[in-house]
């Protein structure tokens, strides 16, 4: 076994256990609802890392596809009455299919052109969710959104939906480390460095840039979904622009081009800002400062560690070791 590999089996095994220990350590809800935060970023802002950091495709519609799977798991359980799990699945074909749909001419655009069409798209979306009338419930949204269980073990709770949470994000990262290993993975890699010296070896670059589009939008899907069946409640405002933004600073702060950078920068980001919202709530003067003190550690982030945290972490103790 290489050298790098133990390395990812250890970092894998040290995760899962910082993520078991929590609710050992402590049983507040506060703590467990960051926890299940956490991780429903991660799904999103790791499959909006193999999108941004190894297609090299900016998206600024993310949280539209998130609201795509709880708005779609909401309706289906409210209004037709279907099983949440059966939901939740059927909401993740809907937003991987419309993702292609609006895919197939999108990522034909590069740069800022791409970036703003993909902020069309999540404006348009956040629309249709506040102008849907009673089937999305309008600004008001849908109330009592079913909880997902299993037989009779319904997952009603922010312990049960911290540890249903945490082995799908666990599942993903195991998918898409092999993803990254396969034919599309290379493609992708490919892409990023240059896509006209992708498509000159023989590439099918628009293929390789729909299917990872399509496959962060179900991701994303998958977190919304599983959003709606925990807080029981869907209204427009989660789903918005500034969530895609945020979405993309925590790809960037933990690293684009790494499977764990997202993860840990949603964490960071997550906790930051949570943080900061506290403070607020205690020194009244910081309660219009937080988005300003948030900003400044984002860019400081970003101005020593361009690269994100996993890898900025990683280059310095290689060079301590070299030294």
């Amino acid at each position: 076994m290489s050298a790098e590999r133990k390395r990812e089996i250890l970092g894998f095994a040290v995760a899962v256990a910082i993520v078991a220990a929590l609710p050992v350590v402590t049983r507040s809800a506060y703590w467990l609802s960051i926890g299940v935060f956490i991780a429903l970023h991660g799904i999103v802002a790791i499959g909006l890392g193999l999108l941004l950091g190894y297609a090299g495709q900016v998206s600024l519609g993310q949280a539209a596809f998130y609201g795509m799977g709880a708005y779609g798991s909401a309706i289906l359980t409210l209004h037709l009455g279907c099983n949440p799990w059966l939901a939740m699945g059927a909401a993740a074909v809907a937003t991987g299919l419309i993702a292609y749909v609006i895919g197939v001419p999108t990522l034909k655009l590069h740069g800022h052109y791409l970036a703003m069409a993909t902020l069309g798209i999540g404006i348009i979306v956040r629309i249709l969710f506040n102008e849907g009338g009673h089937i999305t419930g309008g600004p008001s949204g849908l109330p009592a959104v079913p909880n997902l269980a299993i037989g009779g073990f319904a997952f009603d709770n922010d312990l049960r939906m911290y540890c249903l949470a945490w082995p799908i994000v666990f599942l993903q990262v195991v998918f898409s480390r092999n993803l990254l290993r396969s034919r599309l993975g290379r493609a992708l890699r490919a892409i990023h460095d240059s896509e006209i010296a992708a498509r000159s070896c023989a590439i099918n670059t628009a293929k390789a840039k729909v299917m990872v589009f399509v496959l962060s939008a179900v991701y994303a899907s998958v977190a919304g979904s599983l959003y709606a069946h925990w807080v029981n409640f869907v209204n427009p405002h989660p789903f918005s622009f500034p969530f895609s933004l945020e979405l993309v600073v925590m790809v960037m702060v933990g690293g684009a081009a790494s499977i764990w950078g997202p993860l840990i920068g949603a964490a960071a980001l997550t906790i930051i800002d949570q943080s900061l919202l506290q403070l607020g709530h205690v020194f009244p003067i910081a309660e219009d400062l937080d988005i300003v003190l948030f900003g400044i550690i984002v860019v400081l982030v970003l101005l020593f560690m361009p690269r994100g945290l996993v890898r900025g972490l990683s280059s310095q103790e290689a060079e301590r070791r070299a030294g």
